[in-house]
């Protein structure tokens, strides 16, 4: 990716976090908030002063997510620009997917899973761009089920029990349900999420609810993933969105796919995807090559 020498900056303004990404004297700059509402210019102002930054010294600011088409067409000096959101997931996901190495991406289709509150699947190769299929499982349905069952809503609370915990001390196992393995699935593999806790008698431990809640939601993101890289016809797939700011639903993620002969890549800053793309969808609108 080529960047311009002038301050750059983008607004991704989701259901639950509001993220923003700056390229400022040759740096990068992100940082993340809870949602607050719809924008105006005195939030725009306020988001991008977290981050050290003045609306007035950006020529422009990308925009993306939720209401962003609440805002003008400009705010005192500085353009916005509006980036349709399935446009900045796929860009994104492609400058995380193979940074540097960015033209192998228009050989095959990449397919860009955005995991965020909810789960969306876009199929991205060059500038072609599709909205696959997606979820209403993500980040909101783990926090859901964390403050029912455990109390609490703090993701990195959540992490920890679930990284501490065991799924299969609420979960049943193929080996549980039917002794054996059944084709290429093994003996261990989930059969019935939250299995055990339809038994009257049983009682489940807190860090082995986290570690079920964290199963059943990167499962469910990751065989839909799967399917969706096999209907797309692609092994290329890079997840992104801050469900990957925790670990253990990188390892949840990365499991499913070795099961069945996928590797996802589950980059680094991946919560900052969206915001990444609208970013560089703008500049290669302002400076096409």
């Amino acid at each position: 990716m080529t960047l311009s020498t002038q301050p750059q900056a983008a607004i991704d303004f989701g259901i639950s976090n509001t993220d923003t990404i700056a390229h400022v004297n040759g740096e990068w700059r992100r940082w993340v908030q809870p949602y607050t509402g719809h924008p105006d210019e005195a939030q725009v102002r306020q988001i991008l002063a977290k981050g050290d930054v003045n609306l007035d010294d950006l020529p422009w600011l990308a925009v993306t997510g939720g209401r962003h088409h609440l805002l003008p067409e400009t705010l005192g000096s500085c353009t916005i620009i509006s980036v349709g959101e399935l446009a900045a997931i796929a860009r994104g996901g492609q400058a995380l997917a193979q940074p540097g190495d960015e033209d192998d991406l228009t050989a095959r289709p990449l397919l860009v899973v955005s995991a965020g509150s909810g789960t969306a699947m876009v199929r991205v190769q060059g500038a072609d761009v599709a909205h696959v299929t997606g979820s209403a499982v993500g980040g909101g349905t783990l926090l859901g089920l964390g403050r029912l069952l455990l109390g609490t809503v703090n993701p990195i609370e959540i992490d920890e029990l679930a990284r501490l915990g065991h799924a299969n001390g609420v979960d049943l196992s193929l080996a549980d349900v039917v002794t054996e393995s059944i084709g290429t699935l093994p003996a261990d593999a989930t059969a019935v999420n939250f299995g055990r806790l339809a038994r009257e008698s049983f009682v489940p431990n807190r860090v082995d609810l986290a570690a079920g809640i964290v199963t059943l939601v990167g499962q469910t993101i990751a065989l839909l993933a799967v399917n969706a890289a096999n209907a797309i016809q692609t092994d290329q797939v890079v997840v992104t969105g801050h469900m990957l700011d925790m670990p253990s639903i990188r390892r949840v993620l990365a499991a499913v796919a070795a099961l069945y002969g996928k590797t996802f890549t589950l980059p680094d800053n991946a919560g900052y995807a969206t915001a990444l793309g609208a970013l560089l969808v703008a500049g290669e609108q302002r400076h096409p090559s």
